[in-house]
């Protein structure tokens, strides 16, 4: 499962790269997410390329946790044993923690657009290239539905 996951592909084919920092207050794992990201990979829409736990204790300390050291709500989380490429380092690590509360912990998920490479790869055949990209958070789409709707 871990060359599914983690599985490499031409630079030249490759999707666009995202990164997302989970946070999980009082580090509560249910483990519901998990089937529901390997099914993304398995769908073929996404290859985790790293997924890295953190914690952030009560005193503002930042550091990695290892598989066993989580409880995955009934979920096996070994299936991410060995899942890496080497992007996330300790300073991407420290960077995450600063978004977290004491006491929580965290999930940084690098993954591969795989679902977007080849349209990826169109554009970098004819000089494309990315130069900006974003997120608009749910909570502003929202926001701004709510205010359309005011206007009405």
């Amino acid at each position: 499962m871990t060359d599914e996951l983690a599985g490499s592909a031409s630079l030249d084919e490759t999707g666009p790269i995202d990164y997302l920092v989970v946070e999980f207050p009082g580090s509560k794992f249910n483990g519901e997410a998990f089937p529901l990201l390997l099914d993304l990979v398995d769908q073929g829409l996404i290859r985790i390329l790293d997924l890295v736990f953190i914690s952030k204790d009560e005193d503002g300390n930042v550091g990695a946790l290892t598989l066993d050291q989580l409880d995955g709500g009934g979920f096996d989380l070994t299936i991410f044993s060995g899942v890496q490429s080497g992007l996330i380092g300790d300073d991407d690590i420290t960077e995450a923690g600063v978004a977290l509360e004491p006491g929580s912990a965290a999930g940084v998920l690098v993954y591969e657009n795989v679902w977007a490479a080849p349209f990826a790869a169109a554009l970098r055949r004819t000089g494309g290239q990315l130069v900006a990209s974003g997120r608009i958070p749910v909570q502003a789409l929202l926001a701004s539905l709510d205010a359309l709707d005011t206007l009405e």
